[in-house]
């Protein structure tokens, strides 16, 4: 059996990567993160599922300098790393990983820190493992469903995409990452230029299918924007948006962006645990719709203008839970020798569409594309 140690497997993209794997009879499951109690009692859960006696937890401190050694006791052969946010982490926990011999899935969605990860590709493939960053809806995703498309381009010109989530409030680190970046400077790649945007301002409304709606959208600063433009040549725009179902909750954020962009705050991360139990005191007045966007236009086969519009459309509040569906997709190619490869790279060209909706089979999802 394939061991696999979710490191936070117990928080919110944890548990839902955890329960996809608890059932496969390839993948020996270990709940791992530092809270010995909550690693114990989220494995008591698992193993009352019927049939399931391959569920163990951990206490680990993946940035103890023993936490390599800990991977090699414990037989490990792949690590999924979801203890974000990682604006603020180095590689420590990937290269304890090759250390010790084991593959490496993160859920990152940092730009610097996913576009950077083939820093790691030379250990890697020394050690023979397989180092992957950004197993997440963006880039792994985004990245599928261009490459779904990308045979009808003779050219690609533009990608435009984004993601507006329901009244659900995400987990602490999925907070920290974004308000980390709101009201500050990043650039992206505009009609052939490259111009500077700031972080939830931009602001754009956006129409997805049935039953979403209108929603408000504000630029963010992801992965893509820095690898789309280095995967696909004949790019001229990339950009990204993304937005909260409860239209007074997106103003609010907009609004507290603007004392950062003037200086007078460095940083929207302090407002973080304050703005969540405000967040999840007002979810009643939200959705429980979320939903995904890539836009591609260009060139087709035969010199003609093309667009395309590919919609992923989430209900039941089971939008938080498409950025695991990478991870999950993964894990089971390995598992099943099915993904035999090695180096350092970001999660680009590993999935097809189809493996990354499949491993979300039993959510309510619908795909759109016109």
């Amino acid at each position: 059996m394939h061991t696999v140690l979710v490191l936070g497997g117990y928080g919110n993209f944890g548990q839902t990567i955890c329960r996809a794997l608890v059932g496969d009879g390839a993948v020996r499951l270990i709940v791992a993160g530092r809270d010995a109690n909550r690693a114990s009692a989220f494995c008591d859960q698992l193993n009352t599922t019927p049939g399931v006696i391959n569920v163990t937890s951990a206490a680990l401190d993946c940035y103890a300098p023993s936490f390599a050694q800990s991977l090699v006791d414990l037989d490990v052969d792949t690590v999924v790393h979801t203890a974000g946010p990682f604006q603020q982490q180095n590689y420590a926990v990937a290269l304890a990983c090759i250390s010790a011999g084991c593959n490496y899935i993160d859920l990152a969605d940092a730009r610097s820190f996913v576009s950077g990860i083939g820093a790691l590709d030379k250990a890697a493939r020394a050690n023979h493992v397989l180092v992957v960053s950004g197993a997440s809806s963006v880039p792994a995703l985004s990245g599928a469903v261009v490459d779904n498309f990308i045979s009808e381009f003779s050219e690609l010109h533009s990608i435009r995409h984004g993601i507006s989530s329901g009244a659900k409030t995400p987990g602490l680190a999925t907070m920290q990452a974004v308000f980390g970046y709101c009201g500050k400077t990043f650039k992206r790649l505009k009609n052939g230029h490259e111009e500077t945007t700031y972080g939830w301002q931009d602001t754009q409304l956006y129409r997805y299918p049935a039953p979403v709606g209108l929603r408000l959208m504000g630029s963010c600063d992801i992965p893509d924007l820095s690898l789309f433009p280095q995967r696909y040549p004949s790019l001229r725009t990339v950009t990204f948006h993304a937005g909260i179902g409860n239209p007074l909750a997106h103003l609010a954020v907009w609004a507290l962006t603007w004392p950062v962009r003037w200086a007078w705050l460095s940083s929207l991360v302090p407002l973080v645990a304050p703005l969540k139990r405000l967040s999840e005191w007002l979810e009643f007045l939200g959705s429980d719709k979320s939903a995904m966007h890539v836009e591609l236009e260009g060139l087709d086969q035969q010199g003609n203008a093309l667009l395309r519009c590919w919609y992923l459309v989430a209900t039941k509040h089971h939008g938080p839970s498409i950025p695991c569906g990478a991870a999950i997709a993964l894990v089971r190619k390995i598992a099943l020798g099915k993904l035999v490869a090695t180096g350092a790279t970001p999660c680009l060209g590993l999935l097809s569409l189809d493996e990354y909706l499949s491993a979300l089979s039993g959510l309510s999802l619908k795909q759109v594309m016109r």
